[in-house]
């Protein structure tokens, strides 16, 4: 049976070990694993796998990354992963992103894609009738029920003069 032509995106080809300390690019078609310290410029077309102890100061672009260690710097990519021992203080520009609880993440995200918000618009009122002026509560007395004559009666001579005219 002949072998692939191409090892899957999936597999991890190139590995930077816990004791190692590399500085430089990294471009490979395959996947990639960093267990020591890293600084440079990674540029993986498949995936990346950033272990707990690992320290990487890097501008990265990958498909999917799974982030255990400490990252400094900005990441392309379509899916990142940022696991509860996670530390990435740059910007992201991804299409998913899955934070785990105890993850930390310093930077903008910018995710990718044609959606656009939807349109914000004020809610529509109804023409409705204004409400009646409330009255004043008046308690009725007596002197509400008489006849204005009545009224007359109760005033100051001055008064009832005025009010009879």
């Amino acid at each position: 049976m002949p072998l692939p032509v191409s090892a899957p995106a999936t597999k991890i080809e190139t590995v930077i070990g816990p004791n190692a300390h590399f500085r430089g690019d990294v471009q490979t078609d395959g996947g990639m694993r960093i267990d020591g310290i890293f600084e440079g410029n990674i540029d993986v077309t498949g995936n990346l796998v950033i272990g707990e102890a690992a320290k990487v100061i890097a501008e990265i672009t990958a498909n999917n990354i799974s982030i255990s260690g400490a990252v400094k710097g900005n990441i392309a990519a379509n899916r990142v992963e940022i696991l509860e021992t996670g530390r990435v203080w740059g910007d992201l520009v991804i299409n998913s992103l899955l934070l785990n609880e105890g993850a930390y993440l310093r930077g903008q995200t910018t995710m990718h894609g044609d959606i656009e918000p939807p349109l914000i618009e004020p809610p529509k009122t109804k023409a409705s009738p204004q409400p009646a002026r409330p009255q004043p509560n008046r308690v009725s007395s007596p002197a509400d029920d008489a006849p204005a004559s009545a009224a007359i009666v109760d005033m100051e001579p001055k008064e009832a003069l005025k009010e009879a005219e």
